[in-house]
């Protein structure tokens, strides 16, 4: 069994950590005193510098009651998104939520916290159990930027379980690939009121744009979202430049594409509309498009190691967990296609990305205790394969 009441005061202490994406050194410096305390050999990689940031990813190496089976990883990110500064969490019987001012931070450092408290057991209870990499991430909010730069030098695992969901009856093996957009619309300035019809409006360009995109939920399969407008100087002045960021996603690369294309035409069209001659110079709207692949989409098969794992641990306590598509992206999707092969098993998490945030106690409790029975059958697994 966990203790409830430790990993709900853990939890209680990391939100209490200001660490939004690039500023997560103070929650880094604590895990790694943790992990320490617990006997961890504790590195903070590289992956800082490269992206930005005040500190890299914690990487926990525990050793393990059977030091020569081969070692399974747990991961979650410390980051959080904004406004996450000076979080102030409210306990309401079974439920952690914000005080409407922030975020809660249960995304993910609910996650750490299922990660250090099943150590925890593992270690108080003396459980058999594989060597361990605990990896905390940085920057996942921000692209996925930890898992990027993850030094997979220091990590001996190759399949693992990432905690970085909602509900824990649920793991989910399948996520989107996703494009990032930067449109850079170009016009004409001009005097608004003395010479309207001399200027080319980058922001009505972008507006009309918009408004013939299909953006939202595209299909079963496929989102889409302009979620950055930046532009103009004053209300005297015909804009000339507008940048639009956005993204699509899709569980189907080939859909992905096609959104891609109809958001890059839409801008096209819109801006070869206008055109204007001023003293014989001939000036049109112009995109200039820029799309980058964030991720790439995971899918990870009901017959893979770690699922196999997730499910016959589940089963033995009497649940049944359901494997699923996610339409967002993890560290998952990265550390897939870096060879360590892993699924998204829920913390408890809710209205995530929001100051609305919440977490419910007995979903983090039911994630570690589940936790806690996968990391016991992995441990027999690898003592019957010793033939001990």
């Amino acid at each position: 069994m966990i203790n409830q009441e430790r990993i709900k005061n853990l939890l209680l202490e990391l939100v209490q950590i200001d660490s939004v994406s690039r500023e997560e050194r103070d929650v880094a410096e604590r895990i790694r005193a943790i992990c320490e305390e617990m006997g961890a050999e504790v590195e903070i990689d590289g992956a800082g510098e490269k992206v930005g940031g005040n500190t890299g990813n914690v990487i926990a190496r525990f050793p393990g009651t059977l030091p020569q089976a081969e070692a399974i990883m747990m991961s979650a990110h410390m980051d959080t998104v904004v406004p996450g500064r000076g979080v102030r969490p409210i306990v309401e019987g079974d439920r952690i939520r914000t005080d409407g001012s922030t975020v809660l931070g249960g995304d993910d450092k609910s996650g750490c916290a299922v990660v250090i408290e099943t150590i925890r057991c593992l270690q108080e209870q003396s459980i058999p159990h594989t060597p361990i990499d605990a990896v905390f991430s940085i920057c996942e909010e921000v692209g996925l930027l930890g898992a990027k730069h993850l030094d997979m030098r220091k990590v001996r695992a190759k399949y693992g379980i990432v905690f970085d969901s909602d509900d824990p009856g649920f793991l989910f093996t399948k996520g989107p690939s996703a494009n990032h957009f930067e449109f850079k619309i170009h016009g004409l300035e001009s005097h608004a009121g003395v010479a309207p019809e001399q200027g080319i409006s980058a922001i009505k360009i972008a507006a009309e744009a918009i408004v013939a995109m299909k953006l939202g939920r595209i299909d079963e399969e496929t989102t889409a979202n302009i979620g950055v407008i930046r532009g103009g100087e004053a209300t005297n002045i015909i804009t000339n430049f507008v940048t639009l960021l956005g993204e699509a996603r899709s569980l189907d690369d080939s859909k992905l594409e096609a959104q891609t294309a109809h958001m890059i035409k839409c801008l096209e069209d819109a801006a070869a509309k206008y055109e204007v001659t001023v003293e014989g110079v001939t000036t049109k709207g112009r995109v200039e498009s820029e799309v980058t692949r964030e991720y790439y989409a995971m899918d990870v098969s009901d017959d893979s190691r770690i699922v196999k794992l997730v499910k016959e641990a589940a089963s033995r306590m009497g649940l049944d967990v359901q494997t699923l598509a996610s339409g967002g992206g993890c560290d998952d999707n990265i550390f897939n296609r870096r060879g360590l092969e892993c699924a998204n098993l829920g913390t408890g998490m809710r209205a995530i990305h929001t100051v609305k945030e919440w977490l419910d106690v007995k979903d983090m409790y039911a994630s570690a205790e589940m936790t806690l029975e996968i990391m016991r059958l992995n441990g027999e697994t690898a003592l019957a394969a010793a033939g001990k």
